[in-house]
């Protein structure tokens, strides 16, 4: 048993990663600012005999956060993460991302060298920037091309920097793109069902033909777990996904299990939606985490009919 602490843990990727570092019985240690983005309903999910003692909870935002007590590890999940909002207001994601990241560093150097945690950073897959064919690994160059991207790969460069200057423990990993439950609204498979729902279109970037490659969330949460594990200090892990496919086939999809094959996906498609600097692309290489002994279990394909029917059941406003 440790006892962890995760910022951002109401987050997509954060509550998933609270649920299973409980279940394996280790301590936790959650702390958010309660965004806009923020899931209160887990709070609800956590209180309870079975998590009495193991989970607590501190509503903080991490580029004010004055103590950290004493954890085995700190996983840093809090962030600004949608890449629309970056490109208008770019300010509030340096902030979050990039001084909220160095609050937390600090935090850690001020321990004495045995109190210090290891810093676990969950970082994204967008900091190589668009790759036109291939993969791309961990020692790629780092090639930013929004706001959002760029936030999160000068937090990793601080990592680093801390990490070798004042000898703070630790370990990047960089996840594809999520998808599952309790995701906000904002991000295309539950944006796509409440469109349905409201009898909208969906919007598409450009022609929709822009590939992601998609891990679902419960995956993402095990590949931290394993880097925590058995990761190596100083070292960066990709998160690859278990399918590559392109925007609009998603939506397509969404569509076909919103209302069944029969029907004609485009005539509820809004095409040509424009987002500055679209990356085309991304495919990370993960070879060095599935040396660990990780690999995804979800299916794209398998698993978005349960996925759109759950966010059918639950409108969220």
């Amino acid at each position: 048993m440790k006892v962890i602490a995760v910022s951002g843990g109401l987050g997509f990727i954060g509550q998933t990663l609270v649920d299973q570092l409980l279940a394996v019985g280790h301590r936790v240690l959650v702390i958010d600012a309660e965004t806009y983005a923020a899931d209160l309903s887990a709070l609800e999910r956590w209180d309870g005999p079975l998590h009495n003692g193991y989970l607590r909870y501190q509503r903080a935002d991490v580029t004010t956060l004055s103590t950290l007590p004493d954890v085995d590890a700190i996983i840093h999940c809090a962030a600004e993460t949608h890449v629309d909002n970056s490109l208008t207001d770019p300010q509030r994601f340096l902030t979050t991302n990039v001084l909220g990241t160095q609050r937390l560093l600090e935090l850690v150097r001020a321990k004495r060298a045995y109190q210090m945690p290891l810093f676990l950073h969950v970082s994204t897959d967008e900091v190589y920037g668009s790759v036109a064919e291939g993969e791309t690994g961990e020692d790629a160059p780092l090639r930013p091309t929004s706001p959002y991207a760029a936030s999160k790969a000068a937090a990793d460069l601080l990592v680093a920097g801390y990490g070798h200057t004042f000898g703070i423990p630790w370990r990047i990993v960089r996840p594809s793109n999520c998808y599952g439950p309790h995701q906000y609204p904002e991000k295309l498979i539950p944006k796509a069902v409440r469109h349905l729902c409201l009898e909208r279109k969906i919007p598409i970037h450009e022609d929709g033909s822009a590939k992601r490659y998609w891990l679902a969330v419960g995956d993402c949460a095990r590949a931290i777990l394993t880097v925590l594990a058995c990761g190596t200090n100083s070292e960066i892990y990709n998160v690859g996904g278990n399918t590559e496919a392109g925007i609009a086939d998603i939506a397509a999809a969404v569509i076909h299990a919103f209302y069944g094959e029969g029907i004609d996906a485009e005539v509820h498609l809004e095409r040509q939606y424009q987002r500055l600097g679209l990356d085309q692309r991304y495919h990370v290489n993960d070879a060095k985490l599935r040396t660990l002994g990780w690999s995804p279990r979800g299916n794209l394909w398998r698993d978005l009919p349960a996925l759109v029917e759950a966010e059918r059941q639950r409108f969220r406003w």
